[in-house]
């Protein structure tokens, strides 16, 4: 089922959210609803706080990264493209244990910040703790690509967006944008939710 992308301006982006048991109410329901929500909105990610659920849980397909248009020039090395192709995992409880390097620039969106992208800063490597679907534990390393999507999602479950990364100057440039984003007026080629205050 394809779920609403909430998006800028909810309060359930800002929280940090909680692990989870094997037995969360349909869970394997949930991750293949979140697969589903993310291709139908050409994700590379998305995490549970933006379908409005504070948990410890979020899904990544980086292949889409890895598809190059006929006389297109490949942004990322060949290695970097066998690494993305067929890179699809779900994380859940997860722990960045490290990162690692000197920061690199990336211009990055988001499914819950329509429309706007900038470029972002982060380390290239990090080792991850967390439990798959089956709640297999793993700790992993990656680097490049695959670890900035996984930064990326693992902010938002802790309740921090690629805009607050962005140097305060560009900030203040796209504020009103952003206003705008939790007032509802913008346009997406998915569902999305507006927050909505209680009366």
């Amino acid at each position: 089922m394809i779920l609403p992308i909430v998006v800028y301006g909810d309060p359930v982006l800002r929280k940090k959210c909680v692990d989870i048991e094997k037995t969360h109410e349909n869970l394997s329901q949930l991750i293949k609803d979140m697969y589903e929500t993310m291709y139908h909105a050409s994700g590379v990610g998305l995490a549970a706080p933006q379908i409005g659920k504070a948990i410890r849980l979020f899904v990544i397909d980086a292949s889409p990264f890895a598809e190059i248009e006929e006389g297109e020039e490949p942004e990322f090395t060949e290695e970097e493209i066998k690494q993305m192709n067929g890179f699809k995992k779900t994380f859940i409880n997860a722990r960045i244990l490290e990162e690692t390097g000197d920061e690199w620039k990336f211009n990055e969106g988001c499914l819950s910040i329509p429309k706007i992208r900038e470029d972002v800063l982060r380390k290239p490597t990090l080792t991850i703790e967390y439990v798959d679907e089956n709640f297999n534990k793993h700790i992993e390393t990656y680097n490049g690509i695959i670890a900035r999507v996984i930064q990326h999602e693992y902010d938002h479950i802790e309740g921090v967006l690629f805009t607050d990364k962005i140097n305060p100057f560009k900030r203040k440039l796209i504020s009103g944008k952003l206003n705008d984003i939790s007032k509802g007026k913008f346009r997406a080629e998915y569902r999305t939710k507006v927050f909505q205050p209680k009366r």
